[in-house]
Order: structure tokens, then sequence, then C-alpha cells
């Protein structure tokens, strides 16, 4: 019997995987059987090269969390969990330690601008409608607007050398809780803390993904950077957005470096 294909309505499905080696399984296997892992994981790789859906990127984990970690994105789940198979399977048994996996989908946030927003946005700078700036600034703006809604949904991300990835969800507690303030308010925070990421563009290029009902927390944040202190000073600094300085709530971090296959092996002496 065929698996169905289950797709999005918009959109595309994104896996996050971590493990590390067991060195003492690793370190058993015959002589030839790491050359051949390499090889099977670099035709499941190829097999995924993006930019977009489908794609697999690999990285070498730093600080000790994880060895080694994947980033699968598909359009259909079951694309999504044949590639997340293949992974693993193209090493030996015994060999891969699972530290943390996370399953979410690319998403709009409910905040997207509006022509009403933008329109907005020109009347700060003076230009309305009737002024001579207005039909080209307005155009120009849909067009941004729609080119981060379009990259919201597919993206393709950059391969910088650092990658950071961490889930997070809102806080439900008394007063901070963040699903019972109304929408205006809400959007207005995220407006803000919007503005500070944009002051990034250029250092850091971010992937936010939905995981409400999927997984244990509701988002999960990719950061990719060319420096770790550019990773750094974002999340510094957006704490002191109200939106997360009251209602953030954080899960584990991961730092990587982007490593090709090939060069994953070398890094990581296998």
């Amino acid at each position: 019997m065929a698996i169905p294909s289950v797709t999005l309505g918009q959109g595309v499905h994104v896996c996050h995987l971590f493990f590390r080696i067991d060195r003492v399984f690793w370190n058993d296997l015959p002589e030839d059987e790491s050359q051949e892992t390499l090889k099977r994981l670099e035709a499941v790789v190829a097999s995924a090269p993006g930019p977009a859906a489908p794609r697999i990127m690999t990285f070498a984990g730093v600080g000790g969390k994880s060895d080694l970690g994947f980033l699968i994105i598909a359009k259909e789940l079951q694309e999504l969990s044949r590639l997340e198979r293949e992974v693993q399977l193209a090493f030996p048994p015994g060999t891969l330690q699972p530290v943390f996996s996370y399953l979410s989908v690319t998403e709009l946030p409910e905040y997207v601008a509006t022509d009403d927003d933008l329109k907005a946005i020109l009347a700060r700078e003076g230009v309305v409608p009737g002024h001579p700036e207005f039909p080209g600034r307005f155009e120009a703006a849909q067009q941004r607007n729609a080119g981060y809604q379009h990259y919201r949904l597919y993206p393709e991300l950059e391969p910088w050398e650092i990658m950071c990835f961490y889930p997070m969800s809102k806080k439900r507690q008394a007063n901070d809780n963040w699903y019972s303030l109304d929408f205006p308010a809400r959007k207005l925070m995220m407006s803000s803390h919007a503005k500070t990421g944009r002051k990034y563009a250029g250092r850091i290029s971010q992937l936010i993904t939905g995981s409400t009902g999927l997984d244990d927390w509701e988002w999960g944040v990719t950061l990719m950077a060319h420096q770790l202190d550019a990773v750094k000073e974002i999340v510094y600094e957006m704490r002191f957005d109200e939106v997360t300085a009251r209602f953030g709530d954080f899960g584990p971090f991961f730092v990587n470096l982007t490593l090709s296959p090939s060069d994953l092996w070398d890094h990581l002496q296998l």
C-alpha cells in the first residue's frame, strides 16, 4: 500500500535532529565502515540539496550537547519522515545516540503586516495617498512584504558558518499569560520585537517555525550567522523586548558549525 501524500495548506515541514556518536560502537566497526557510512550519508544529503525543500543541512555540534545535527526540510510529511529515516539508517546500528529532535512547520505569523499597516508606516514618514512618492513607495513596500511572506513559508537558508537552534514558548502564568492579551497588544509587542531583529540584517538569517500541537514547545528558532557574537547579541538584546522579558520561555540552545558531510567526518575524526 502506497503511503498517501500529506502536505500543508501552505508552507513546508521541518525537522531538527541532534545526535551523539557512541565512540565505543564506532571504534569497533570494520576498518572500511567509516568511509562506507560517509558515502551513504553523502548520497542521502545529495538527494535533497535545496536551497528550498527538499533539503538536508549537516552540522557539527559545539559545546558538548551533541556531536552532529541535521536540518531537514520537505514539502510532504512522508518525504520528511523518509529523509529522517535515511539519515539515521546511513549510520551503523548502535553508533547514533539521539539527543534532541524537533518537528515543526513553516508558517506566517498572525501579526504579518497588512496593506493598512504599510500605509501607516509610510504616513509616519509623511508619504500618504496623493503624495507623489506614494505609489512607488507603497508598491515597493508591498513587494518586500510579499517576499518576506514567501521566504517565511518556503525558506532558502544561506549555509552560513554557524547555526544556533532553540525552541521556545509563550508563558501562561497569572498576569504574564500571552494568550489572555488582546490582538492589538500582542501585535504591537511583536512589531517592536521584529524591529530589533531587523537591526541584525546581514549578520543573522533566521527561520522561525511553528510547532503548537506538534512538539513540546510552540516555536523553533534557527539562527544562521557568520560569527558567534552576533547570535549572543541578538538573543541578549531581544530579551529586553517586553514580548520576551515578560512572556518568553526558552528551551535548550544548540550551537553548531555548518559543515558538509566530508568536512563533518574530518572535524569529528570519524
